[in-house]
């Protein structure tokens, strides 16, 4: 007998194989992001069958983006869908800026997704497909994407730091199989004009495209969503790497010298792989090369604050780290009662004991109130006892501290009176003696 291929699981048989490999349990809470398209539709039917056997909590939101004459018909229609169900509806208006640099559709997209982000639940679902798996490749490939955004959409990306996971449990099957279960199970739903509207970008790739493809390569869309896996491992292993540079480096607060022994390939992975951790987008190719060229051709001596789009690429003191490219504003005054250690300004001021240098522990614990505070108009400290008091800009420039990093560099005030200033050192007047108990305030700018 001839072996037989495997065929692809059908609907619910796709959706019970992506919520299994979730883990999606009784305790989980699951919405469906429903625009009331055949996909959606079909994903919310799929969710309530596997619901019946897995017990998980399951809801449906929907997003009015009034882009179309025909958006509070969908609304009635997805809410009236929801209670024939007896599922529990959300729906979101939002305002769609129609001057995007974007675009419209990504500007549409970016309120869509900031509107779900509401929700209060474990895990979002949407109704993504094989065939826009495809698309969303090709539409980044002729945009010049990367390995990451080659990667297109994935299967499951579970939730992290207190963001829902999201969902695509239809992306391993085609449009065409998805409405023909629709067909057959006799549902509704509606059609929204603008998937035919051909000056849209995604809408040309689907219907002259591919097409236009499919004559020579009639597996095109199941190949290049196949693709589009292989890109996902090959980022997943860049990401494995630029977590090693990083521990290599010393952690997120790179350590300069270190740093610039790697190759130029590996520093802008691991550059990227910080942004994205930082929540931003990696930054242009020709931002972080002339970042790079300037780290390279600048003494280490000399800081530095380069511009990465959204984040600034900064390197003082043997160090390198990004950050927001907006500085930090200094945060109100707080006090300090003896904790090792206080957030401040993005980053945080460590107090560590020490005998013979930092402040004089003695006269800490005689103060009343020691506040970090930052630095007010008109400071001025005395560093040695045999040396007058010196202005704040003097201080800074002797202890090369970059304007920059001015205005959010913190003071401990003892009763009022600085006695010690991030980056220049303690006041005469509180420094510890030879041998005496201290507190020794270490500042760092980044956590």
């Amino acid at each position: 007998m001839a072996a037989s291929r495997s065929r692809p699981p059908d609907v619910p048989g796709a959706v019970a194989g992506v919520l299994a490999r979730a883990g999606v349990t009784s305790g989980s809470r699951l919405c469906c992001c429903l625009s009331g398209g055949v996909d959606s539709v079909v994903l919310l039917h799929a969710l309530c069958e596997a619901r019946d056997g897995l017990g998980f909590t399951l809801s449906a939101a929907h997003v009015h983006h009034g882009l179309s004459p025909h958006a509070d018909d969908w609304l009635a229609f997805c809410r009236d869908l929801c209670a024939r169900l007896g599922l529990p509806f959300l729906s979101f208006r939002v305002a769609v800026r129609r001057d995007d640099p974007q675009g419209l559709e990504a500007a549409a997209r970016a309120a869509r997704h900031a509107a779900l982000a509401q929700v209060a639940c474990d895990w979002l679902a949407f109704g993504h497909h094989q065939d826009d798996q495809a698309e969303t490749l090709l539409f980044r490939l002729f945009r010049g994407t990367g390995v990451r955004g080659a990667a297109a959409m994935a299967e499951m990306e579970p939730p992290a730091d207190g963001r829902a996971g999201r969902l695509r449990p239809l992306l391993g099957l085609r449009r065409a199989r998805i409405a023909a279960w629709a067909r057959e199970r006799g549902l509704a739903w509606i059609e929204d004009e603008s998937n035919a509207d051909p000056r849209f970008a995604r809408n040309d790739i689907r219907h002259r495209i591919v097409p236009a493809i499919e004559p020579a390569f009639p597996a095109v869309v199941p190949v290049l969503a196949r693709a589009a896996g292989h890109f996902r491992e090959a980022g997943e292993l860049l990401d494995q790497l630029a977590a090693l540079d990083e521990a290599a480096c010393g952690g997120t607060m790179l350590e300069r010298d270190a740093l610039l022994r790697l190759d130029d390939a590996r520093l802008a992975n691991l550059l990227r792989w910080q942004a994205r951790r930082h929540g931003a987008a990696a930054p242009s190719r020709n931002r972080l090369a002339e970042a790079l060229r300037q780290l390279r051709g600048t003494a280490a001596q000399h800081p530095l604050r380069l511009s990465l789009g959204a984040l600034a690429c900064c390197a003082y003191r043997g160090r390198i780290w990004l950050e927001d490219a907006e500085p930090p504003v200094p945060p109100a005054p707080q006090p300090w009662c003896g904790e090792p250690r206080l957030p401040w300004a993005g980053g945080w001021v460590a107090f560590a004991p020490a005998v013979g240098a930092g402040l004089s522990r003695a006269m800490l614990e005689r103060g009343a109130a020691l506040r970090l505070v930052p630095r007010a108009s008109g400071l001025r400290l005395r560093m040695a006892a045999d040396r007058p008091r010196r202005s704040f800009k003097n201080l800074c420039q002797e202890a090369g501290i970059p304007a920059w990093l001015r205005e959010r560099l913190p003071v401990l005030e003892v009763d009022g009176v600085p006695a010690w200033a991030g980056g220049i050192g303690c006041a005469a007047g509180f420094a510890c003696a030879p041998g005496e108990a201290g507190i020794e305030p270490v500042w760092r700018t980044r956590a």
